[in-house]
Parts: C-alpha cells; structure tokens; sequence
C-alpha cells in the first residue's frame, strides 16, 4: 500500500504509545481513524478527545462500520504484536481479506515514502529520537516524529509538520520490527542483549542489528556509538562518543546549577558551552547522536545549542516528581540492567553522598531469567532495595523465576520483596535521602500516591 491509497485506518492495540502516535499521524493526514484497545488509559481518554473513536469491546459486533463502508483495498487494519494472534477481532479481518500489518510493517510504508532518521539500539532510543525532533521542531525545520514517550513541553508522542518534513522514529528491535522500515539516515546507541525470549541467543540479536545497518539508504550515514564494534554498511559509518578518535566527540561535562554543560565536536561544528538538563554520561552520547544527525540534515550549530538547552525531558525518562529539602522522588523507565545502572548513577552524579532507596519492577519473566545476575548487580549500587512482583506482560510465569528469586541474588545492602499495596506503609519505615521507582510494566501507576506521599514527608535521617 501507498498512503495515498489508504482511506480509513482501524488499530487493534491504539492504546499503545507507538500505536497511538500511528493514529494521530493518520488522523493528520485525514484519514478516518478508529482503535480498540483492552483498557481505557490516559492515552485512549486523550485519544477521544482529539476525535479519534476508541471502543474495549474485542468482539467482532464491535468492529467499526467504517471498515465495511470503504473499498477494502483503501482500509488499513493496524495492531501491536502484543495482541495474540487468537484475538477475535484480528482473525476475523484477516479472514475476511483486509490489509492487516503490524505497527513496524505500517512504519514502513511511511519510511518508504519520506526521508527519515530512524534511531536503534537497546537502550537510548526514546531519548534520542526526542532530542532529534526537539531540535528540528525547535529551529525551525520541522519534522514528523513518532516517539516512545511523551515529551515534556509538548505532551504528546507525535509532533507534525507537514507531510513533506523530515520522519523521526525510534527503530524497534523487538520482533526485528525495525527491519520492516527504510531510513535514510539511523542511528545505532547500543546492542547489549535484549528480548533473548525472541533471539535465543547474542549473537542472532547482534545479527538483526547488522541487517538493520544493510537497511539504511546507502547515500545516508550510519551513526554508531563507540560501544559498537563489528557493524559494517553501505551507508557511511560514523561513530561518536568520549574518545578523540570518533567523528563525534562529547567532552566530560561539568554540572552547575543543576545543569550539565559540555562541548561536542564534529566534522561539521563545534559547539561549545553546551547547557543541557539529562543527566548521566549516557544522555550526553544520546546528544551527541543527534546533533550529529542535525548537522547533517541543514540545522545550524546556534540552533542546536539553543534547541538542547530549552529541552525539558520526557515522562518517565529520569523524572522528577520531588526535589528539595525534604527529599527527592525520581522515576524512571529503566528495565535492562544498562538501564538500571545509568539511572541509579545519574542519580549518584545529581545527589552526591545521598542515601538512595530503589522501588524496582521487573518487566518480563524471561529478561528476569536471562539476566538475574547483571540486574542484581545494577540493584547493589543503590543503598537499599524494594522489589514488586514481576511485571508479566505478554508472558506466561516461568516456573521458579520470581521476585524473590531475583531478592536472593543482591547482596551487599538492605533488600525485601514488597506487593504493591503495602508499598506505602513499607516506605514509611524507610530511612533515604533519595526514592527512585525503576521498571517498564505498571509502575508508573503508583507514581501518583508515591509523590502525594513525598509530599507530605519529612526526611527521617
């Protein structure tokens, strides 16, 4: 399909934060959009709001009449590989000889269509992508980007231009989705390990990468992160990071005010004096990824620079909810034991000498079983650990794999396996300077009651 060619587009799934920012871009581009989803959430209540129908009924009688109004070659049927193929909605309208596609597959029309930097890797992908688009919508030149979070100071996860601008999105490796799209230029900020429960092994995981880098318009670039070694393309390879023989090179920040200020050096600028509010090591390596890729495409240095200094972060990305004399309440999406460690170091950076307490929930009992040790590791730099259930997702338990079979594994410091109602009452015998919540599964749910509770804390120590 063409999307001039689609009329209406239905989702299965559009609660999702991918999913959702796929219908509004369709939405932009005036095509009649409806979803279902299986819970009513923030982003279906907003989704409603913008006009887009929403419905939590997976029967067939609830399938829109839309889809049976238009041609059938002009329908598109859209849905996250997180709905099971059993889904009765899903089988019907491939039964039935519609044009069904995952979300990736849906990208792929539109990265086939528009010239588009797409950004990979195991971690780092969100952050990027909106510092990406922060900067083009920023300076001026524009961009349609779909993101994995939601962008403070703009509230959503889709920024539109105008059909023609430049495509901005994250390149996701989960199911080798990011090998159904067609980027003119990516960027690649890290390979570690991930979602082995699809790979089997590292090295069918590294592979998908490769195949990804084969993908990038040979007249593009490929950025790399100095991390990553044995990646080859036809595109032209550059690299950045903190050693002086990359392309792009960030130089040790200095922190003042609550503010990171650094330089980053290029073939084509050198901007100096950086202000910057992300913090961690990683964040300035994401920075340097895009300012590389915002060279490239016409933005100035001057642009730039101002750009990173008025961005204001994204939910759920190393975000505070709490900052003063009495505490601080940081949460984060980190949910690989890469992630855990950045956070939980960014925080030891931000909050030198601070007690810091972590409320950790794993996401998937596969990643648990596959990497226990490296989480339990990650977990040991805080001061003291609270660990929730399992968040299952799409998986089925695996027998033995669990909370406190990961609690076992830490040592070194105080650690105890919580259920999410006695959370609170747990944190009121707690002694910390500083409260972290850490995990990709519902965490974020307790966050509001959490920071109600900060609130009206007073520090113990």
């Amino acid at each position: 399909m063409k999307l001039d060619d689609i009329q209406s587009v239905y989702f299965i799934g559009i609660g999702g934060i991918g999913m959702s920012a796929l219908a509004r871009y369709f939405k932009q581009l005036n095509k009649h959009v409806e979803g279902y989803d299986k819970t009513p959430s923030r982003i279906t209540k907003e989704l409603l709001e913008e006009g887009i129908p929403v419905h939590f009924d997976d029967s067939m009688k609830a399938i829109p009449e839309m889809l049976f109004l238009a041609k059938q070659s002009r329908v598109l049927v859209v849905y996250t590989p997180a709905v099971p193929n059993a889904h009765p909605q899903l089988r019907y309208l491939t039964a039935a000889g519609f044009q069904v596609m995952k979300r990736s597959a849906a990208l792929g029309i539109i990265t086939k269509e528009h010239k588009t930097i797409a950004v990979a890797g195991t971690h780092g992908k969100t952050s990027t992508s909106s510092l990406i688009a922060h900067i083009l919508q920023d300076s001026g030149m524009g961009c349609n980007a779909f993101l994995g979070g939601i962008v403070s100071g703009y509230n959503t996860n889709l920024l539109f231009s105008s059909e023609d601008a430049w495509t901005v999105l994250e390149a996701d490796e989960y199911d080798r989705s990011f090998l159904s799209l067609n980027p003119t230029m990516a960027i690649i900020t890290s390979i570690d390990p991930d979602h082995l429960d699809i790979y089997k092994d590292q090295q069918h995981f590294f592979d998908s990468f490769q195949a990804f880098a084969n993908k990038v318009s040979s007249e593009g670039r490929l950025y790399l992160n100095e991390s990553i070694k044995g990646i080859a393309a036809e595109a032209k390879i550059l690299r950045y990071g903190k050693s002086e023989e990359n392309d792009g090179v960030f130089t040790q920040a200095s922190l003042r005010d609550g503010k990171w200020y650094f330089d980053i050096h290029t073939p084509k600028a050198t901007i100096e004096n950086i202000e910057f509010k992300m913090p961690g090591e990683h964040n300035q390596a994401n920075a340097c990824a895009a300012v590389l890729a915002c060279l490239e495409v016409g933005v100035t240095p001057e642009a730039i620079k101002k750009a990173l200094a008025s961005f204001q972060g994204i939910y759920r990305r190393f975000e505070y909810h709490k900052n003063d004399e009495n505490g601080v309440y940081i949460d984060d999406y980190a949910h690989h034991p890469s992630e855990l460690q950045a956070a939980i170091q960014a925080a030891r950076e931000r909050h030198p000498g601070k007690k810091i307490c972590g409320i950790f929930q794993a996401h998937l009992y596969s990643r648990t079983k596959d990497f226990g040790d490296e989480f339990a590791r990650s977990l040991e730099l805080l001061d003291e650990v609270l660990l929730l259930d399992i968040y299952p997702a799409r998986e089925m338990p695996i027998e033995g794999i669990d909370s406190q079979w990961l609690l076992d594994k830490i040592s070194g410091i105080p650690k105890k396996c919580v259920s999410k109602v006695r959370l609170l009452p747990e944190l009121q015998e707690l002694h910390f300077d500083v409260l972290m919540t850490l995990g990709a599964g519902d965490i974020d749910r307790l966050v509001p009651d959490i920071s109600t509770w900060m609130n009206t804390r007073t520090s113990k120590l």
